[in-house]
């Protein structure tokens, strides 16, 4: 069996620097806001994911949605009534429908996809209307994938205690255990604390971020002990509306809507783009607290390699299933039996009138494939 499992909630092993991290039972800071950020339908994982059934509402690591599990996750340090659900108008009562303990006034509908730098904005200055400027936000993404949960709570509250102190955005890293250009890197730099570098587990400030990389630039970070970027941030409201005015070209021109609350307006002179790419890469105050709980990003269905209960063979499977003399592949089956026979490293993506077939290998880029599909089989829609 593979070491890492999906966050159930129990039934985990937990190693001792864990056991550790899970007696911590320091409060969060009662001011302390979730944002998850939720928005798109998830195309590299076609064709399970549709308009109608968009990524984050799928049970790809576990038996439940990804959002769902991201919010249950959070609630130990964030209760679900300080929990902001960034989505869009076309997935929107989808995602409703998976979170019913997150207040319906806390669910923010962008009118069209604005890009996470604009979420986070829209975010924020909804907790500095609704608990003040200096008010903390853990902003995250909805389609991680977290192995222990009791660190990755202890990892939030060190970030929220450094951004309590500081006028640093802080982002959580983890340990990059290979060359992914898919990720973003934290290079760290001098620590906040002399006397606790980063390899003792200490805040340090970051020389450098960059957002995935090629991959020949990927390794030499590696080399330089770079950190992956977990998609988790902790900063005061104030803080994160300051930088992104300040840096955030695509939004200048749209703050002072937000300032008067104006989100028609807002999401009108907005421009789309990524908060890693629209700020973190352009900001220069940027802190890294580093963790280790089992993270991923579920970000294609090469991750749920990573991310799923694997058999001796290294196959991941949902759905009956059944292996021989088959390796390193993922199933997910959904009405219909899939046998393996002899082969390896294959994904077979099984749906009521649609069968797709690939390599792990090739279902990491479906672009070309999405391109060239006639436009029922691209959106979806289940041939009869």
């Amino acid at each position: 069996m593979t070491s890492f499992h999906p966050a159930s909630g129990s039934g985990l092993a937990v190693a001792p620097s864990e056991q550790r991290a899970a007696n911590d039972s320091t409060p969060a800071d009662a001011s302390l806001w979730g944002v998850i950020l939720a928005g798109g339908i998830g195309s590299r994982f076609w064709p399970l994911s549709s308009p109608e059934r968009p990524k984050q509402v799928l049970a790809l690591v576990s038996e439940r949605p990804l959002i769902t599990e991201t919010v249950l996750r959070m609630e130990p340090v964030v209760p679900a009534e300080r929990i902001l659900v960034v989505t869009s108008r076309d997935i929107a009562p989808q995602i409703r429908d998976a979170i019913p303990m997150v207040p319906e006034r806390n669910i923010l509908v962008e009118p069209r996809p604005l890009g996470t730098a604009a979420s986070v904005a829209w975010a924020a200055g909804e907790v500095r209307h609704r608990s003040g400027p200096d008010s903390l936000l853990c902003c995250q993404h909805s389609d991680l994938a977290v192995a222990f949960p009791a660190p990755y709570h202890h990892a939030i509250r060190e970030a929220s205690r450094v951004a309590a102190t500081t006028d640093a955005l802080v982002a959580i890293g983890v340990r990059a255990t290979r060359a992914d250009p898919a990720f973003g890197y934290l290079l760290p730099g001098l620590p906040l604390d002399a006397g606790k570098p980063v390899d003792d587990g200490g805040a340090s400030h970051v020389v450098a971020f960059e957002e995935k990389p090629a991959r020949p630039r990927a390794e030499a970070l590696v080399r330089e002990g770079a950190l992956w970027n977990a998609g988790i941030f902790v900063w005061r409201a104030r803080v994160v509306l300051e930088a992104l005015a300040g840096h955030c070209a695509e939004l200048s021109g749209a703050m002072a809507a937000l300032d008067a609350r104006d989100h028609q307006r807002f999401c009108g002179l907005a421009r789309s783009i990524s908060i890693e790419r629209g700020l973190m890469e352009r900001c220069g105050q940027l802190v890294v607290v580093p963790a280790e709980f089992g993270w991923d990003d579920v970000g294609t269905w090469a991750a749920l390699r990573r991310a799923r209960e694997l058999d001796d063979s290294g196959n991941g499977a949902s759905g009956r299933t059944h292996f021989l003399d088959a390796s390193g592949n993922v199933v997910h089956s959904e009405g219909s039996a899939v046998v393996l026979y002899g082969v390896d490293g294959l994904l077979v993506v099984t749906l009521p009138g649609l069968t797709f077939v690939t390599t792990i290998e090739r279902a990491a880029e479906l672009k070309p494939l999405l391109d060239s599909l006639p436009a029922d089989l691209r959106q979806g829609v289940r041939p009869a």
